[in-house]
């Protein structure tokens, strides 16, 4: 284990759930998303920009609906906008899931030792979805989407209604994300961070520094990243 998440596991209380992020972390989702959303954008006559993936990442359904319409000049109610994404999103897990490879594993090893639970900004229906394909209802204690919450990531609200549902303080909490939006997110909400940076949208170094654990693959995610045996 690197010396650096040493002192993170022995300047903490013990682990006593872990809350992992969806998008990035168990699906290799966001290269879904964004076809699906710059198509919609670019058929209403909008402009998706290089950044526009990036900005959105962590938003919650409402949050980013209305960053489309009003950002991407996509003439639209956001109510629709957010329907019509969502099918989009649905339609291509109907015709494959994109599981990141070893997710499943790694979720049901840290669930052996606690709690876990899912804490992401994807709509609940598009959570469910890939929970109940990917064989792990049985394990989830707590789902919890953004658009439920309040606010989106970085706002830590997530997180702490993922603690709060699992009876758990955050502070007592593992989390585990890919994005600099969803380091900063679980960061705020006092959780030992592991963050696994996702390799298509790389999160920003000065969130990265807030993690307190860094790995290169799910596959090493272990019960001992969290100091469980």
């Amino acid at each position: 284990m690197p010396r650096r998440a040493r002192r993170a596991l022995l300047n903490r209380a013990a682990t006593l759930a872990v809350v992992f992020d969806l998008d990035g972390v168990l699906l290799d989702s966001e290269p879904v998303w964004e076809r699906v959303r710059r198509e919609l954008v670019t058929e209403s006559g909008g402009t998706y920009p290089d950044g526009a993936t990036r900005a959105i990442m962590g938003m919650s359904a409402p949050e980013w609906s209305h960053y489309i319409r009003t950002k991407l000049g996509v003439d639209l109610p956001e109510p629709e906008i957010n329907a019509r994404v969502v099918a989009g999103v649905i339609a291509a897990y109907d015709q494959k899931l994109p599981l990141i490879r070893g997710a499943v594993d790694a979720v049901r090893r840290i669930a052996a030792c606690v709690p876990v639970g899912i804490a992401s900004s994807s709509n609940r229906v598009l959570i469910d979805l890939a929970v109940a394909r990917a064989g792990l209802t049985d394990v989830m204690r707590a789902v919890v989407s953004a658009e439920e919450a309040g606010r989106g990531k970085p706002a830590p609200d997530v997180y702490l209604r993922a603690a709060e549902l699992l009876g758990v303080p955050a502070s007592a909490c593992g989390a585990v994300e890919d994005s600099s939006n969803g380091i900063r997110s679980a960061h705020a909400a006092g959780m030992l961070t592991v963050a696994i940076p996702n390799r298509e949208y790389p999160p920003e170094q000065a969130a990265l520094d807030l993690a307190d654990v860094v790995l290169h693959d799910i596959v090493a995610l272990e019960p001992a990243t969290f100091g469980l045996h």
